[in-house]
């Protein structure tokens, strides 16, 4: 019994639909899967033991990326398709069983319109997957303590909150005994990005760089914070269960806010999708950081609902 399960190339969006992938699992528990998405996103997917094989689809002239993929799928008869960019792929592949979610931005939070495109009563909220190596190295990485875990970078200038806040709020969150921890993403642009904030937190762990997706999600496990940028790493934070504050400002967090059972979200003012992040004050950040903490060690103590 076999799936075909098409994500987003993108990493913030592939994160959104591992609940998908992940329920589909459990719904199937003989079936294996083959997952295609993009470079940036096969990471996620590589310690799922359920995952026989993972198809990247860099994307070519004229979308002959499609083509490659059809090539690379035509000949096995898949039990089932499940396709969440709503391509014509699913359609001409032999399958018992096809389900296509139709692609484009529509209104509502991205995770609830998968849940309900595929019928489930529940949002299907987002899974990570990772190995024993991986959550030893991050043990050893991080050992026991409060780390707080800072995303300062993001796939544009416009969704970044500027690094002198993050140090400032960095600075007031020691009075909770969290010591500053830097993640970002592969390439120098990224790591320019971090750079300031680095440099002003001077005991701060460097995690960023070429780390493999299930390395950064079993590190930020080991948190007791995140505090970020919208971005695919914000996004990775809430589905390891680290306590998520994302932080939004020209981006939608009528869309995009992180679905996790402590993952919440601040705004700037303004309206929504023009609002200029440096908008964001620092006081409004700490102030729902601190809460989040709050939550956190009333669940900690038993008294946190399912």
């Amino acid at each position: 019994m076999r799936i075909l399960f098409i994500t987003s190339n993108r990493l913030g969006d592939a994160v959104i639909s591992t609940g998908v992938l992940d329920t589909l699992q459990k719904r199937y528990p003989a079936a294996m899967f083959t997952v295609v998405c993009g470079p940036v996103a096969a990471g996620l997917f590589e310690a799922d033991p359920r995952c026989e094989r993972i198809i990247t689809m860099e994307k070519r002239r004229h979308d002959r990326h499609w083509i490659d993929l059809w090539r690379a799928c035509f000949r096995t008869r898949w039990f089932m398709v499940v396709d969440l960019r709503g391509s014509l792929l699913g359609l001409t592949l032999r399958a018992r069983r096809r389900i296509i979610v139709r692609g484009g931005r529509r209104p509502g939070r991205r995770i609830e319109q998968l849940g309900e495109a595929l019928g489930y009563r529940r949002t299907p909220m987002p899974h990570v997957w990772t190995s024993d190596a991986q959550r030893a190295n991050a043990t050893a990485t991080l050992p026991k303590g409060r780390w707080l875990a800072l995303g300062p970078t993001a796939n544009w200038d416009g969704k970044i909150w500027p690094p002198e806040r993050f140090v400032e709020l960095a600075q007031a969150l020691r009075a909770e005994n969290l010591r500053p921890v830097v993640f970002y993403g592969p390439g120098e642009g990224e790591r320019a990005r971090a750079e300031p904030v680095l440099k002003a937190l001077p005991d701060a762990l460097d995690l960023g760089g070429n780390k493999s997706l299930g390395e950064v999600a079993a590190l930020l496990q080991r948190c007791a914070l995140f505090v970020g940028n919208d971005s695919g790493l914000m996004h990775l934070a809430a589905a390891a269960g680290a306590p998520t504050l994302g932080l939004f400002g020209p981006s939608r967090a009528s869309e995009y806010a992180p679905a996790g059972r402590l993952a919440r979200f601040v705004e700037a003012p303004g309206p929504e999708g023009h609002a200029p992040i440096n908008e964001l004050d620092v006081s409004a950040v700490l102030k729902a950081a601190t809460k989040i903490l709050h939550e956190k060690d009333v669940c900690a103590s038993g008294g946190c609902a399912d």
